[in-house]
C-alpha cells in the first residue's frame, strides 16, 4: 500500500518531464552572497522558463547549500525553502515537488504540506547508503508517520541507490526498489547515474521497472533521475520510465548551476512526447 495512490494522475501527461529549480546557496551556507531577493528572483524566473516551456512538473532543491547537513536541516533553512517554494507555487501552474539535500524528508514533507505541493523526493528513503556526508539511513517509519500525522496528500518519491553515494546492503537495485515500495510505502522511484548530469544506466531502469511490473498491485512509476537529454530521452522511456526528472541538460549550455534554458526544456519537452507517442499502442 503506498501512500496516495497514483502518482502519475497528478501531473497532465501520461509520462511526465519534471524540471528543476536549483536554488543558490541559502543563507547560512558557505556560498550565500547577502541577496535573498536574488534567489527568489532567480527561483521564479527559473520556473517561469520551465512552464513556459512545456515543463509537466517541477521539483525545487537547494542544490548550493554545500557541503549538505546529511539528515536534519537547521530551521532557518526550512523558513528560506518554505517562503521560496510558497512563492513559486504561486507563480507557475504545475505541481511542484520539494527536496531538501542531503536527506531532510520531514522538513521537504514538511514545507510540502504547508504550500500545497504536490510531492517529495527523498535521497534516502529506507536502506542505508555512504555517502560525502557520511552513512545516511533511511526513516522511512518516522516519513510516513509524520505524513499521516500532517494529513496531507503529499506523495513520496524516492531514489533507489542514489546518485553521490554507495549502496549499503541490497546489491540488487530492483530488489531495493521493491524494499522502498513494499516496505517503505514510497509512491514512486527514482533511478539516476552516479552523479548530477551523469546519465542513467539503462540496464538499471529495466531491472527496476520489470521487479515493480511483478508486484500484483498497479506498478509503482519509476522515474530517470540524471542525464537526461533530448537525445537520450527516447532511450530512457523505451527502458521503462514512466517519467524524467532533469536539470543539467535544461540550462543554458548544459551548466547545472546556469539559468533554465526555456529553449532547451522545449526541445526537450518535444523529444519526449515524439517517443512517448511513438512507442504507443499501433
Amino acid at each position: 500500500m503506498t501512500t496516495n495512490g497514483p502518482v502519475l494522475d497528478r501531473f497532465d501527461a501520461d509520462r511526465p518531464v519534471i524540471g528543476m529549480v536549483h536554488l543558490p546557496a541559502l543563507p547560512g551556507a558557505p556560498g550565500f552572497d547577502g541577496d535573498r531577493e536574488a534567489i527568489r528572483t532567480h527561483a521564479l524566473e527559473d520556473a517561469r522558463r520551465l512552464e513556459a516551456g512545456g515543463i509537466d512538473g517541477i521539483i525545487l532543491e537547494n542544490f548550493g547549500d554545500v557541503p549538505f547537513y546529511p539528515d536534519t536541516v537547521p530551521q532557518h533553512v526550512v523558513a528560506e525553502l518554505t517562503a521560496i517554494a510558497t512563492a513559486l507555487t504561486d507563480a507557475v501552474d504545475v505541481p511542484v515537488g520539494i527536496n531538501v539535500l542531503r536527506n531532510d524528508a520531514a522538513a521537504a514533507v514538511s514545507i510540502a504540506a504547508a504550500v500545497d505541493a504536490e510531492f517529495v523526493r527523498v535521497n534516502v528513503h529506507v536502506g542505508s547508503a555512504a555517502t560525502d556526508q557520511g552513512i545516511l539511513e533511511g526513516r522511512a517509519h518516522e516519513t510516513l508517520r509524520l505524513h499521516d500525522r500532517l494529513e496531507t496528500d503529499v506523495a513520496i518519491i524516492a531514489d533507489v541507490h542514489v546518485k553521490h553515494a554507495t549502496p549499503i546492503g541490497e546489491a540488487d537495485i530492483g530488489r531495493a526498489a521493491l524494499e522502498a515500495v513494499e516496505r517503505g510505502n514510497a509512491d514512486g522511484v527514482v533511478v539516476s547515474g552516479s552523479g548530477t548530469g551523469v546519465e542513467t544506466p539503462l540496464a538499471a531502469v529495466e531491472r527496476v521497472a520489470d521487479a515493480l511490473s511483478e508486484r500484483e498491485d498497479p506498478r509503482t512509476p519509476v522515474f530517470v533521475g540524471s542525464g537526461v537529454t533530448s537525445e537520450t530521452v527516447a532511450d530512457c522511456l523505451e527502458a521503462g520510465a514512466d517519467g524524467v526528472i532533469v536539470g543539467t541538460a535544461l540550462k543554458r549550455g548544459g551548466v547545472t548551476i546556469d539559468p533554465v534554458s526555456q529553449e532547451r526544456v522545449a526541445a526537450l519537452v518535444t523529444a519526449a512526447r515524439v517517443a512517448d507517442s511513438s512507442s504507443g499502442p499501433e
